[in-house]
This record gives structure tokens, sequence and C-alpha cells, in this order.
């Protein structure tokens, strides 16, 4: 093959990388909003309860808009907080075939009990959890419309695990029955390169340190993410030490996928009657959204 040929073949494909893969999607930070609303307009979406059953539907349904491949895995646990058995739910939506995956995955559920209200008198009240579950669902929600209307250059999972919240203070044990079972299952057939937890990024004065076993288990992951926000200006991502968490990831370190947890633990409003969508702003979860977008359109 001639020499200018080839050139002209390697431009042809450098242009197609730059320009049609590299070209990072805007996050629409009001439709992601909007999402958090929906959930929270159910009402408490704790296992057992009617909001549960709608905001599944809802779920279900809004990935099936984007995605040809979405499935559940609905399972049996007893919640330790109440003790009852309850049916749950882990929703899965795949885009893309290729073999470079990213998992991103948030928990659906709510809190039972407002354990950590100030008034005692609301403490068996179940949350409302704008923040605390609707916001990490509404960012991956707005990314499956983008993730359809956009070919990514890698392929994403979206896992949305039900039964994380119901769990016992002292006993880690008891927190993470969704992300338990999936990972126990093995209904994950492929494994991603790396997988990233939505947890709590809702709020509206919005401060991700780095959370401690993401911090230890998955460094490099956790350098790239933090990388990538520091590059694109977005304050919110500070490199000081956050707190260790019992969260979705542990489970997934556990079977072996370097796992981060982005979360803003420092929350007033956590596990209170008060997590209500007033507390979370568009542009917190435009924050997170872009780093995901840049992470997954412009892969290093």
């Amino acid at each position: 093959m001639p020499m200018i040929k080839k050139i002209w073949i390697c431009g042809f494909l450098i242009f197609i990388r730059v320009f049609v893969f590299c070209q990072v999607p805007v996050f629409d930070q009001r439709q992601a909003f909007d999402y958090l609303e929906k959930q929270c307009s159910f009402g408490p979406r704790n296992p057992g309860s009617d909001a549960h059953e709608k905001c599944l539907k809802f779920i279900i349904d809004e990935l099936k808009k984007y995605s040809s491949c979405v499935e559940k895995q609905t399972f049996r646990m007893t919640l330790p907080l109440g003790s009852n058995t309850y049916q749950c739910t882990n929703v899965m939506a795949s885009f893309g075939q290729q073999s470079k995956r990213i998992l991103l995955c948030a928990h659906w559920d709510t809190r039972p009990r407002a354990d950590h209200d100030p008034n005692p008198e609301n403490r068996n009240t179940p949350i409302l959890g704008a923040n605390d579950g609707a916001s990490g669902v509404a960012v991956l929600l707005e990314l499956a419309r983008i993730l359809h209307n956009h070919r990514a250059p890698i392929g994403i999972e979206l896992v949305f695990f039900d039964a994380e919240d119901a769990g016992l203070d002292g006993q880690p044990e008891t927190w993470c029955l969704g992300s338990k079972y999936f990972a126990e299952s093995g209904w994950l057939t492929v494994f991603p390169q790396y997988a990233i937890l939505l947890d709590l990024i809702g709020d509206r004065d919005l401060l991700l340190p780095i959370e401690h076993y993401s911090s230890l288990y998955a460094p490099s992951y956790v350098d790239q993410i933090w990388s990538r926000a520091e590059d694109l200006g977005l304050s919110a991502f500070v490199r000081s030490k956050g707190p260790a968490v019992i969260d979705d990831h542990l489970n997934l370190l556990k079977i072996g996928i370097p796992s981060v947890d982005i979360i803003d633990f420092d929350y007033t409003y956590w596990h209170t009657v008060e997590d209500t969508p007033d507390k979370c702003s568009p542009e917190s979860l435009q924050t997170i959204g872009t780093v995901l977008l840049h992470l997954i359109y412009d892969p290093e």
C-alpha cells in the first residue's frame, strides 16, 4: 500500500476517534433533577411499600426506552431493620458490546426508619431519600438516555441495587444486601474493568473527599476519577481523606472488581425525614454526570 494512502487512512481513523467518539455529550442537569423528583413523588421507597413497587416499574420502563438489554434480578430478603421478609429486585441495563466495560451503580431503595432524625417522634418514619437513593439513580437514568443517543467507545453496565439501606448500626453485615446477592449470584457474566458507585451525590453543598476503602483497594481508579474532575475544574472533588463507608462497592471489591465509592457522607439530613429534594441541587448532579461522561466518552 502506498505510503500516502496509509497516511490518509491513519488520519481518517484519528478523525473518527477524535470527532466521533471523543465528543463528550453534555449532561442535562434539569432532566436528572426531574428524575430525582419523580422518584420522590412516589414516597418512601423501602421494600414492601407501594412506592417501592411503583418506583421499580418506573426505573425499568425508563431503562427500556434506552437499552434493549434490561434485566431484573428478583430475590427474597429478610431485612434486619424490622425483621420482615420482602421481595427485592436489582436491575441491570447494558450498553454496547465492547470487551472494555465500566459498571456504574447506585441503590434505589430508601431507609425504612429515620433513626437519625433529631426529633424522636420521627424515628420510626420511612425517609423520602432524595439524596440517599434518588440522587444516584437520577444520574444513572440520565446517563442511560445519553448512552442511547450517543454511541460510547466502551461498554457500560448500569446497575440499580435494592435492599441497601435497612441495616443496623454497628453491624456491617446487615447492610447492602442487594449488592451482596448480586455479587454472590454470578449474575454478572463479564467482569468490568472497574466500577463506580454513586451514593449521596445530590447535596446542595457537595464535597467529595476520597472514601477510605476506595483509596485502599482501587487507588489507580480513584486517581483517574479525581484527576479528571480536577482537569474539568470541578472543585467538589477534593484530595482529602474521607471516611470508611460500608456501602455497595465493598461487595464488588470482594469478587475482584476494583470499585470506587463517590459519596458525600457529610450530609446533615442523612437518615432523617428532612432528606427531601430541596436539600439537593441540579448542579451537584451535573458535577457527577460530567465526570462520568468524560470517563466514558474520552477514556484514557
